[in-house]
């Protein structure tokens, strides 16, 4: 991937365009005729177009995990309540069979299981996606075992006021976050936008438990496994998606991870292929071939120099959308130690920086949406951004 001029696009409406015939997004000007050629070309997955999302999209990471404890009810709603366009959830199983919201399927960190003595025989290591963890793992647990459990703060040193919430929800499964988006959305007028990632796909398929299949019912059962559903189904794994969309019609989105790193599907599959072919016209296409977006991490946007500032933006946004690809990169984060070094501010690594400032760097690259931690800083940002 070549570095590119930064493009600075003037005041962007909050209005859709369709992505692929599905999704509907606003794109910037200088990527907008090309974006239309592509469209006209076939992509797998089609539906008829739907109204837009505000652009850019706000996506709350995880709920909206600078305030509470992650993936759950608590965090949803707080996202939601605040007015974040999109909410996030990520899916691993339990031994039976059920899929619930945590991030990793190691509960370790985001759990009192520790604090559980019936369960301290289940600690245990495994290696996972090549990685050797040791702790808890959703699926040595039965949906009735895992309700037992309650969430907590994933990062206290850094969000020491996240505790306070520790051990006030349990962990939610997806099919309870669909009927709670079901009655939000009757009660609100309007459909509430999720965002769901397939976690460890290859690995869960490997021992018996495989997502996308599960995933899938549960779109159908809940009606959201149309194109014009109020939902984005995202992966890592480029293999996930490609099931997905013979499973279902709702949009997908590829997640890709750092540059030079490689998926794991890939690796077990031998594919030689890296991150940073995948972001090339080439792999672009590749990816459109089945996907309507890319969440790639915020650094493949905008590098960072050894100093952790940003450089110059490369033309991944101009490239994807000249294959009409949406981009929502992720995370922003407030705190000074997530932020690139340019909008830091003061020693402290744990306080707020200029996250406005950052936010506005993202959305001068011409991105679809963004993921972030704090949803109202977000919805902010962009309001000054659109005003302009």
């Amino acid at each position: 991937m070549t570095q590119g001029a930064r493009n600075t696009p003037g005041r962007r409406t909050v209005l859709g365009a369709a992505v692929l015939g599905s999704a509907a997004v606003a794109l910037p000007a200088t990527a907008r005729a090309a974006s239309a050629q592509a469209a006209e070309r076939p992509r797998a997955g089609h539906g008829s177009p739907r109204p837009g999302l505000p652009v850019p999209t706000i996506v709350g990471h995880r709920g909206t995990s600078g305030y509470r404890p992650e993936h759950t009810l608590g965090s949803y709603q707080l996202a939601l309540d605040m007015g974040a366009d999109v909410i996030e959830q990520d899916l691993v199983p339990t031994k039976d069979g059920h899929l619930v919201c945590r991030h990793e399927n190691d509960i370790t960190g985001t759990t009192d299981v520790a604090d559980h003595p019936e369960f301290a025989g289940r600690k245990t290591t495994k290696i996972v996606d090549g990685v050797s963890i040791t702790g808890w793992f959703s699926e040595d647990f039965t949906l009735a075992e895992i309700k037992t459990l309650r969430a907590k703060e994933r990062i206290p040193a850094n969000r020491p006021h996240n505790t306070l919430y520790d051990g006030h929800w349990e962990i939610p499964t997806y099919e309870e976050v669909l009927r709670w988006a079901e009655d939000e959305g009757r009660r609100r007028g309007r459909p509430v936008w999720l965002y769901t990632e397939t976690k460890h796909p290859t690995y869960f398929r490997g021992i018996g438990l495989g997502l996308e299949e599960r995933f899938a019912k549960l779109l159908r059962r809940y009606g959201r496994d149309r194109a014009d559903a109020p939902v984005f189904l995202q992966s890592f794994e480029p293999d996930s998606m490609r099931r997905m969309a013979r499973l279902v019609d709702a949009p997908r989105v590829v997640l890709l991870d750092a540059a030079g790193t490689t998926p794991w599907d890939f690796k077990v599959a031998g594919d030689p292929r890296t991150v940073d072919d995948l972001v090339t016209p080439k792999g672009l296409a590749w990816l459109a071939s089945f996907a309507q977006g890319i969440g790639p991490t915020l650094d493949l946007i905008i590098p960072r120099d050894a100093s952790g500032r940003l450089t110059e933006p490369t033309t991944l946004v101009r490239d994807a959308h000249a294959e009409g690809l949406l981009l929502h990169p992720y995370t922003m984060r407030n705190e000074n130690t997530f932020l690139p070094a340019d909008f830091r501010r003061g020693s402290d690594p744990n306080a707020y920086g200029d996250a406005f400032g950052a936010f506005k760097a993202y959305f001068e690259t011409g991105i679809d949406g963004i993921f972030t931690d704090n949803a109202d800083t977000g919805l902010l940002a962009r309001a000054d951004f659109v005003s302009r």
